[in-house]
């Protein structure tokens, strides 16, 4: 262990920045396409976890995505109802969502706080036998690459179809959309409810990838995923439809990195909620930060020109 990152620290990073970025390209969706604050992140990510791993469990790891899935289509759709047709505030729909999955992510979990699944097959011990043999231990990212990929690609696609385009358009100007015979209410349901399905199958994936599920697994859920996007944004730029997928899953492998050099630097892991708000604080206000800087050059430079005028 004599370079700073060890084999084992780049695979794990690797393999959980792919996962999370499946929670990143939900945000993407719901925060910066749709122009819409979703606070039920958190709990709708254990929701996945909670269903995934009870499915699996049961003798169906595979079928665990799906229906993980679909819970999570659920709770978007639960705060798209709040918000389009209650008049709720789009925050406050999200905390009432997240308050309440609470209560039904432990009766997804049989009223347990934690679920075991080292006794039951998961992806990732079917996809060792085939694939480990071919690439060694490099398989967990393989599938975890595959899935987010996979997620991505159609993410891509349906946002380039007549509907996917509407919600975009809904983002940008809701009452223009109103006025192209669009029902934004039901624009920003199907948005919310893909962006909810993303979250849970990241949970889902989660929850077979370290064989466990935790009530308390989410906490935080919306910060990291808010970390990984902007870090993306700042780094690739908010252009083309693609490049900003990809943005979303290269924020989530870098910050995966920034947190394993924060432990590697033996941080402690009490700290890693303060490391995300100040990585995510950092990255938005980055921009502000290049503008006082370019200032800061020009006013010094305006004075290095008067001295040497004189």
């Amino acid at each position: 262990m004599t370079s700073f990152f060890t084999l084992a620290i780049v695979q794990s990073a690797l393999e959980l920045g792919f996962i999370y970025a499946l929670v990143a390209m939900a945000l993407f969706l719901s925060y910066s396409v749709l122009n819409i604050a979703d606070l039920s992140t958190d709990n709708c990510f254990i929701l996945g976890c909670a269903v995934g791993s009870t499915v699996a469990l049961a003798g169906h790891p595979i079928l665990a995505l799906p229906a993980a899935m679909l819970a999570g289509v659920g709770s978007g759709f639960l705060t798209a109802f709040l918000q389009t047709r209650l008049g709720v505030e789009s925050i406050l729909a999200g905390i009432i969502v997240n308050t309440g999955l609470y209560t039904v992510n432990l009766a997804a979990m049989g009223f347990s706080s934690n679920l075991n699944l080292f006794k039951c097959d998961t992806i990732f011990t079917m996809a060792k036998a085939a694939l480990e043999p071919v690439i060694g231990s490099w398989y967990k990212l393989a599938v975890a690459a595959v899935i987010t990929l996979a997620a991505a690609a159609a993410l891509w696609f349906f946002l380039g179809t007549r509907l996917g385009l509407s919600i975009r358009a809904t983002g940008d100007n809701a009452d223009m959309v109103r006025a192209s015979s669009i029902n934004p209410a039901y624009t920003i349901t199907v948005g919310l409810c893909i962006s909810g399905s993303l979250t849970a199958l990241a949970g889902a994936v989660l929850g077979q990838y370290q064989k466990s599920c935790d009530i308390n697994l989410g906490q935080g859920m919306v910060t990291i995923a808010l970390a990984s996007l902007i870090i993306g944004e700042t780094l690739v730029g908010r252009q083309k439809l693609g490049l900003r997928l990809s943005a979303a899953i290269l924020g989530s492998v870098i910050y995966r990195f920034i947190v394993a050099i924060a432990l590697r630097m033996n941080v402690p892991a009490e700290c890693l909620k303060l490391v995300s708000a100040l990585i995510v604080a950092v990255a938005i206000s980055s921009p502000q930060i290049k503008v006082l800087y370019a200032r800061h050059k020009r006013k010094a430079a305006a004075r290095a020109a008067r001295k040497g005028g004189n």
